[in-house]
């Protein structure tokens, strides 16, 4: 389903992100739901894409009614649904301890590692090369940039306009990953 409404730079984004997340939780000895994490790691930017853009809710809550609806067809039980949707909403925050939920955490991990390049000091320089040449990021950083700056401008009140009015598109486009 990524692959079919979105980019590349932004499905190699959604890898990239599931695989910082599982690096960091395998690092630290943390068993995790990998399928759990995959798909919501796949699906959590759908959100952002013109057939799935909300004009009524922030990209991460349409990309987590996505992730319900997507999970139901994969006949997951309603709780499973739940995660997934929740996994989701939660990726845009920055206060999620990994001891009350660990996938939200790897899914915040994983996307702040690969967007802005926050905490890429916790990953050995190899995997971060070897992950980028699998995924190269294809001018990802300025198209996400774009998106955020689209949804702020839409939904002033949503976490991606927070992080726009900050020094978020500044640290994101100076990504060392943008670079390699």
């Amino acid at each position: 389903m990524c692959t079919e409404y979105t980019d590349d730079a932004l499905y190699h984004h959604s890898m990239r992100s599931y695989f910082f997340g599982a690096a960091w939780a395998q690092d630290r000895g943390l068993a995790f739901d990998r399928e759990l994490l995959f798909v919501s790691a796949l699906l959590h930017d759908l959100g952002l894409t013109p057939p799935f853009d909300s004009h009524a809710v922030p990209f991460e809550e349409a990309g987590g009614h996505l992730a319900w609806v997507f999970a139901a067809g994969l006949d997951w039980p309603r709780e499973r649904r739940a995660r997934a949707a929740e996994l989701i909403v939660l990726h845009m925050r920055d206060d999620v301890a990994p001891e009350e939920d660990l996938e939200s955490r790897l899914l915040q991990v994983g996307t702040s590692a690969d967007v802005s390049g926050a905490g890429l000091d916790a990953f050995d320089p190899s995997f971060v090369e070897a992950l980028v040449t699998a995924y190269p990021r294809l001018g990802f950083a300025e198209s996400f940039v774009r998106l955020f700056r689209d949804q702020a401008e839409r939904k002033p009140q949503c976490a991606a306009a927070k992080l726009v009015a900050g020094t978020w598109p500044d640290r994101t486009l100076a990504n060392p990953m943008e670079r390699a």
